[in-house]
């Protein structure tokens, strides 16, 4: 095999494309560089194996730490299992993939993709869909594409707004818009978008944006398919024969279309493999009483019986929804199933809530921590820190099934995300609000959109949990059905299971009244047009409305408090210099401090300080304990002090290790006092205010002007 290279500006920096000199025994193989990452994608095919009835397509996608130049973390030094982000990176390179092979290929495909250099600003994941996509176009897979995935940032100048492609890491952080698009010559077939509630014709406006550096890149990967391309070659195609096509349609297509008519899903699910069995029973047996040449021949027709089925199945339920707008429960095409919430619904929780739509039902907490419960993540770039974490979690009896029970995989891992991304939208920011958010779905039943239940669920716990968001959040899916010809079609709102598993696409779409926080398109068909998303933007908007408005009747706006479980949480800032002193001699004075009164503190490097109580009263008194060991004395601050040395002439107080004040007896109560003894002994925890910080540091405290100020009675004692 030839060395070969070609390159292009693509966003202003050179994607470069090679193949021919690495893993020159794969089917395909392509090194892809943008800017200083560089990422080697390879293609491998094999026969099928035996009895298989799908498509065994398999995305792995690893980031070696290396080439970050950093050591792995933890004993081993060794990468191990996929962390989020590179099982997140796996969906979004075989989601546009997958359906661009023919129908009944099963020969067993495996996409590797090796993140070998990163130079911390031009990130992998979008790199590596592209080069996957170069690999299977100069392999002979028969793949349909190629395909082009880039990443489209939206940043404020001074000049206005303008979009960024391909945006560095830095470029996100200014950016109120991360989509990643992927498409092929014929329009988009998937797209990923998270957003700060962008409005639908802005979105638009980025799709487009990105697509034509989509064209851009796809004829570089064209230029290298002619100079490196192999021949395609699909093999034998596992299809139903005309023959058996025809007989399965004369034996169960009127029972089986009044079937899909039935509205209820697990009635209509008993109905269908009843149909289907009883069909297989009677007209496709596996032979078993001749030689082993009829055993094989009927097993072949049987799968083919099953394949048929399932086509005739598809059809059928297509057909009664472009022809005469019968959906499998009934419902019109941009009607929204029932819905049910309600807040509140576990004691202990800080913010909980169950919401339920049609047959799809979720259950959702919310927890709030401090900065000791961030998710620490180390990746290729630098270490950072998640405030918000939302968990998404899909038992087997959701669907009514007895399945081994697992941690999260992929699909969960990527549900979650995709609430995750929608609700980052309406949060606060950390300087509004300080604390750690955990919310966790638990999929309770399961007919379709559970991650868009989760959005909607999520954000009536936030709210309950008193965490102050922007605005109320909803998520709601539109899927398509066109007939055999792709010329009528229909979107229709809030699809269940089924629509999604024989129609055309899913199309979810989370934002609040003012614009879109995420996106997820996932894509059977060959692609969408602009004009088909612009559609799809505004029935998806009025369905989102619509459940906006269902929800704020069970709860109109994020409670005034959080809740009375949750820890009080303040944040301070200090001087950076004076970090040293809050600490002390290896976390001395810091414990203690957290030891005294009971909280926990966090400081960070640029000097801010979150203290973490159960209650108020121990929050104020460590934040003045901080105030006066780092801070300069201010004269009215009210202080909890320690008693630590008495004279005739009054007394000395400690406000913080190293902070004293002198309470002059005077000021120690109300009226004549005797002595300093009859008022205050060493050890004595007092309040003091300050009244007076002279030219020389020396601050002068009261205990009577305390007093007064918090409502105490201030009189001498009684002599003790």
């Amino acid at each position: 095999m030839a060395y070969v290279k070609v390159e292009r500006e693509i966003g202003g920096r050179t994607l470069t494309l090679e193949t021919g000199k690495v893993a020159k025994l794969c089917d395909g193989a392509v090194m892809a560089t943008y800017g200083g990452t560089t990422v080697l994608a390879t293609v491998v095919r094999a026969k099928p194996r035996e009895g298989l009835d799908f498509f065994p397509l398999t995305i792995d996608y690893r980031e070696k730490t290396s080439a970050a130049g950093k050591f792995p973390g933890g004993f081993r030094k060794r990468e191990g299992a996929p962390n989020e982000k590179e099982i997140l990176t796996m969906r979004m390179i075989d989601r546009p993939i997958r359906p661009l092979f023919p129908e009944g290929f099963l020969d067993e495909v495996q996409i590797q993709v090796f993140v070998m250099s990163h130079d911390g600003e031009n990130d992998s994941d979008v790199l590596a869909g592209t080069a996957a996509s170069a690999a299977l176009a100069i392999s002979d897979c028969p793949f349909e594409g190629p395909i082009a995935t880039v990443r489209v940032g939206r940043v404020h100048t001074d000049d206005g707004v303008r979009f960024v492609l391909n945006p560095t890491i830095t470029q996100l952080d200014y950016s109120d818009l991360d989509m990643v698009l992927c498409g092929h010559k014929d329009g988009m077939n998937m797209i990923e978008v998270g957003a700060a509630e962008v409005p639908e014709a802005d979105v638009l406006s980025a799709i487009e944006f990105g697509y034509d550096a989509i064209k851009d890149t796809l004829s570089l990967i064209d230029e290298l398919v002619r100079k490196a391309g192999r021949e395609k070659r699909a093999g034998e195609l596992l299809l139903p024969t005309a023959e058996v096509t025809t007989e399965v349609s004369r034996l169960v297509e009127k029972e089986l279309t009044a079937a899909r008519k039935i509205k209820l899903k697990t009635d209509r699910g008993d109905k269908v493999d009843e149909i289907k069995t009883k069909m297989l029973d009677e007209h496709f047996k596996v032979r078993t009483d001749g030689n082993y040449e009829d055993f094989l021949a009927s097993s072949k027709r049987k799968a083919m019986a099953k394949m048929a089925f399932s086509k005739l199945e598809e059809k059928l339920t297509r057909k009664l929804i472009v022809e005469s707008g019968t959906r499998a429960d009934g419902r019109g095409a941009t009607q929204i199933r029932p819905i049910e919430s309600e807040v509140g619904i576990f004691a202990r929780t800080h913010g909980s809530a169950f919401f339920q739509r049609g047959e799809t039902q979720s259950l959702v907490t919310c927890t709030l921590g401090t900065g000791k419960d961030e998710q620490i993540i180390d990746g290729l770039i630098p270490e950072y820190s998640k405030k918000f974490m939302l968990h998404y979690n899909f038992p087997p009896f959701a669907t009514g099934e007895a399945k081994r029970i697992t941690g999260p995989g992929r699909r969960e891992i990527g549900h979650g995300a995709l609430a995750e991304r929608s609700l980052m939208g309406i949060l606060p920011s950390p300087e509004e609000f300080p604390y750690t958010i955990r919310v966790v779905s638990d999929i309770t039943e399961s007919n379709g959109s559970s991650s868009m239940a989760s959005v909607c669920g999520g954000c009536l716990a936030m709210m309950d949990a008193g965490v102050p968001i922007k605005a109320t959040c909803a998520g709601i899916s539109v899927g398509r059905f066109a007939d055999d010809n792709d010329q009528n079609e229909v979107f229709v709102t809030d699809i269940i299971g089924e629509e999604d598993f024989f129609g055309d696409m899913d199309f979810k779409v989370s934002g609040t009244r003012e614009g879109i926080t995420g996106i997820q398109l996932d894509l059977k068909t060959r692609g969408l047009v602009l004009g088909q998303i612009e559609r799809i933007f505004e029935q998806a908007r009025k369905g989102r409305l619509e459940i906006i408005e269902i929800m704020e009747r069970c709860i109109p706006a994020p409670r005034a408090q959080i809740s009375v479980l949750a820890p009080r949480l303040v944040t301070l800032h200090i001087n950076p210099e004076k970090i040293g002193k809050l600490i002390g001699p290896g976390g001395k004075t810091i414990r203690g401090m957290q030891d005294k009164y009971g909280v926990t503190i966090d400081v960070e490097d640029d000097g801010t300080v979150m203290v973490a109580a159960p209650n108020g009263d121990a929050i104020d008194a460590a934040r003045a304990e901080i105030e006066a060991l780092c801070e300069e004395i201010k004269v009215g601050t009210i202080y909890t002090g320690k008693v630590v040395s008495t004279k005739d002439f009054g007394a000395f107080v400690e406000l913080a290790p190293g902070t004293d004040g002198m309470c002059h007896i005077s000021e120690l109560a109300d009226g004549y006092v005797k002595s300093v003894h009859d008022v205050v002994k060493i050890g004595d925890m007092i309040k003091v205010k300050v009244i007076l910080v002279d030219d020389q540091g020396r601050i002068k405290l009261s205990r009577k002007q305390a007093m007064v100020e918090l409502g105490e009675p201030a009189a001498a004692p009684a002599k003790r």
